[in-house]
């Protein structure tokens, strides 16, 4: 028996027969689907909006303040703006009884703020994270005071500090005539008093950044140390804090910058006056004061943007240098 076998070509294989309908065309994979014109201007206005008001907002006021360091500006008009070359820093070091107890009071700030409450906010971190009972309400009242305006807890420890009805003379008992202590007017306290109301906050922020940390360690560590024979303390000394390192690098440097642009709650004790004088006060009071001396306001802004920038280009440079080796 004889039989013929018919090879067919794919391209043969693929045509309809005659009178039969065309197949439906699939959609071809791989492709990507234009934009509209609707489309590319909302992606327009949602990328160029916020880059126009951060190059408007940032940017060219950066740049604005630190050419108009050297120069002479009352504010009025464009014309009266003088070139001074380093007049206004020259002044600024040599002349100016307020700008270094300024920077001293920065520097009190900072070494407060890495001294007591940081430790403190490592401590609710590590208690935090032995998930006991109620651990969300408790990180909810430690966090709570970040959250609030830094001029709401002006007025909140304003009260506290008040001679005559405050908390802490009505229990020490001096909230009488005779008796008062003036924790804001007195230049020898309302700078501490300043920097507990700051530590009250700064504590929160410090346990969110190292709870954050905590959670980030590999479990596996803790048990082989704890069948290694270690105790809890050593355990936290020896394996969970190393590994805490970058958690402690990020908190170093949110501490300097928020000693270093620390104002709302001195402006509202007692607008930076009688021992509370601060760099960022003293840009505020010379820009729009009375006297309005808006070079010279840019003078000091330019020196608290050389500290930050000493602080915050080391760090960058170690980050970027730890992501091309891993």
């Amino acid at each position: 028996m004889t039989t013929d076998t018919t090879t067919k070509s794919p391209e043969a294989a693929s045509e309809p027969p005659p009178g039969a309908a065309p197949a439906p065309k699939r959609a071809v994979r791989g492709h990507r689907r234009l934009l509209t014109r609707r489309d590319r201007i909302t992606l327009a206005l949602m990328a160029g909006v916020p880059t126009v008001l951060h190059v408007a907002l940032v940017w060219v006021t950066a740049l604005a303040s630190i050419a108009l360091a050297f120069t002479t500006w009352d504010g009025i008009g464009f014309d009266s703006i003088q070139w001074v070359g380093l007049q206004n820093f020259r002044q600024l070091f040599a002349d100016n009884p307020q700008f270094w107890p300024a920077l001293q009071h920065n520097v009190i700030w900072f070494v407060v703020l890495i001294l007591i409450p940081t430790p403190l906010g490592l401590f609710l971190a590590v208690q935090l994270d032995k998930n006991i009972r109620f651990s969300r309400v408790y990180q909810t009242a430690f966090f709570l005071p970040v959250v609030i305006s830094m001029a709401c807890i002006g007025f909140v420890w304003q009260l506290v500090y008040n001679p005559d009805t405050g908390l802490i003379n009505s229990l020490v008992g001096a909230n009488k005539p005779g008796h008062y202590i003036d924790w804001i007017g007195d230049p020898k306290l309302n700078l501490w008093a300043v920097l507990v109301a700051a530590s009250w906050r700064h504590t929160g922020y410090m346990m969110i950044l190292y709870l954050a940390g905590l959670k980030g360690i590999d479990p596996s560590l803790r048990e082989a140390s704890s069948l290694d024979g270690a105790n809890e303390w050593q355990t936290f000394r020896h394996v969970v804090f190393p590994t805490l390192r970058p958690t402690n690098t990020v908190v170093l440097v949110v501490t300097i910058i928020e000693s270093l642009r620390a104002f709302d709650l001195v402006f509202v004790f007692n607008k930076g006056a009688q021992g509370t004088e601060l760099l960022s006060i003293l840009v505020t009071n010379n820009i729009i004061g009375e006297s309005s001396r808006i070079g010279y306001g840019s003078a000091i802004a330019v020196v608290l943007l050389v500290i930050s920038l000493v602080v915050i280009i080391p760090y960058l440079v170690a980050t970027f240098r730890k992501e091309r080796r891993s």
